[in-house]
């Protein structure tokens, strides 16, 4: 499992990548950068958000930190915690699970030896359930980062995994670099 890294602030390339995404909006209306710059952030953090990470988002936006944990806590897709180098979501949604999204993560448990919400003890896989990831006609789907994994089937899920092994798969970096 990766240590907390504590970050008092971005290098120059991202805090100006951070600051052309706060001026496409009006001023005063810097929160509304708010979702991509959280998106920065966690990449910048090994995948996760850390309370001095939301705090250091809240000043660079001028708003309150509560604002940050807020919008944090609500949405599946940032991380509380630390996390695996590889985050595998799986979509639990009703048309994935007639399709058999429960056998999936049940295949996943099993190949990993972890249930949602747990990190293997390597520190490379993280298995997590999220509501719709909107690919209901090509179900079970999963997400790892920016990548969908639609039809699954176990022997896929075998693939994959052999796959993100021998590339030391890392799904958390950062979007907009």
């Amino acid at each position: 499992m990766q240590e907390k890294i504590k970050i008092s602030e971005f290098n120059r390339e991202t805090l100006d990548l951070v600051n052309q995404i706060i001026k496409r909006y009006p001023q005063g209306r810097q929160k509304s950068a708010l979702l991509p710059v959280l998106h920065i952030a966690q990449s910048e953090n090994d995948g996760w958000l850390s309370p001095e990470m939301m705090d250091y988002v809240a000043s660079l936006l001028n708003i309150q930190p509560i604002e940050v944990y807020e919008v944090a806590s609500f949405y599946s897709m940032f991380n509380l915690k630390p996390v695996g180098n590889c985050v595998i979501e799986v979509c639990q949604t009703g048309p994935c699970w007639l399709n058999g999204a429960e056998k999936i993560r049940s295949h996943f448990e099993t190949r990993l030896g972890i249930k949602p919400g747990e990190t293997t003890p390597d520190g490379k896989f993280t298995l997590k359930t999220v509501e719709c990831l909107a690919a209901c006609g090509n179900a079970p789907v999963i997400q790892v980062g920016t990548e969908y994994h639609e039809n699954l089937t176990p022997s896929k899920v075998d693939e994959l995994l052999e796959q993100w092994r021998a590339e030391n798969k890392k799904s958390h970096t950062n979007p907009y670099l």
